[in-house]
């Protein structure tokens, strides 16, 4: 199966549609794997990553895009280094296709965070970087103090939360958007205008609502343990909404998210950051 790509600064090619592995074990990933996913979403804070480098050992290095964050308590710069070189043992690799902040952390420099990430590009062990849950002027500032190009920004993104702003920042810049929570974790499948297109076009919510996210242009990484659910979110790219249907979708924006203006424990749970 033929995943469309968009191309990232270092030339490598990112799969369209990825499997989120958040809350996965190494059989779910396996299961993935089997039906044709090549893209694989971590983070060192999933606490994830051991059973992910289980599910991939067999696995052609060359056939996967890996991806992993560095938690917002390790971004100063010996630590970041720490940080991945810790997540490529766990994953049983030499490289990470591409690694993310996954969190600005206000208390450290943004500029250290990525002098130590040009450093490990520098070294083939990261081969496109990028940043999650930044805003236009956070990733306007990391475009500054970086020669290293922003790849990508992974942020909250969905029918009912759509950031026009920052998405077009992204475009301006050339860093593709990413969407970490596509379904709103399966919040809009509720609205009517989602279900009578799911009717309409013979297939299950969520390919309508990641059938919509593709045509704007929006990666995607939903996670599922199950794999009717796995087949179905690749099953998105052979068929194209109405203009008119995709119009009524976008009209959903009611700019209302399932996570991301709640600030994250910075003193607790995965982002640890110390008092």
């Amino acid at each position: 199966m033929a995943i469309p790509s968009r191309p990232l600064p270092s030339g490598d090619e990112l799969p369209m549609v990825g499997l989120g592995t958040g809350g996965l074990g190494t059989e779910a990933v396996r299961t993935a794997l089997d039906i044709g996913y090549t893209r694989l979403d971590t983070a060192e804070a999933y606490g994830n990553e051991t059973e992910i480098g289980e599910a991939i050992a067999d696995e052609d290095r060359d056939d996967l895009f890996l991806t992993s964050k560095v938690r917002p308590a390790n971004l100063h710069y010996e630590s970041v280094i720490e940080a991945c070189e810790d997540s490529l043992d766990r994953l049983g690799t030499e490289y990470l296709d591409l690694y993310l902040i996954h969190w600005p952390n206000p208390a450290i420099s943004l500029r250290e965070t990525l002098d130590a990430m040009a450093t490990l590009h520098n070294e083939g062990k990261v081969r496109n970087v990028g940043v999650s849950n930044f805003s236009a002027y956070q990733l306007s500032n990391a475009n500054h103090v970086t020669d290293v190009p922003i790849a990508l920004n992974q942020i909250e993104f969905h029918p009912w939360f759509q950031r026009p702003e920052l998405v077009e920042y992204c475009e301006e810049v050339d860093v593709v958007v990413e969407a970490s929570a596509p379904l709103a974790r399966t919040e809009v499948f509720d609205e009517e205008v989602v279900g009578e297109l799911a009717e309409t076009y013979d297939r299950t919510p969520a390919q309508v609502v990641l059938r919509w996210a593709f045509e704007r242009g929006v990666a995607t990484i939903p996670g599922s343990g199950s794999a009717e659910h796995l087949e179905a979110n690749l099953a998105v790219f052979d068929w194209e909404l109405e203009e008119a249907d995709h119009r009524r979708l976008t009209d959903l924006d009611r700019d209302q998210a399932v996570y991301e203006p709640n600030a994250p424990d910075w003193m607790g749970g995965i982002f640890d950051i110390p008092h």
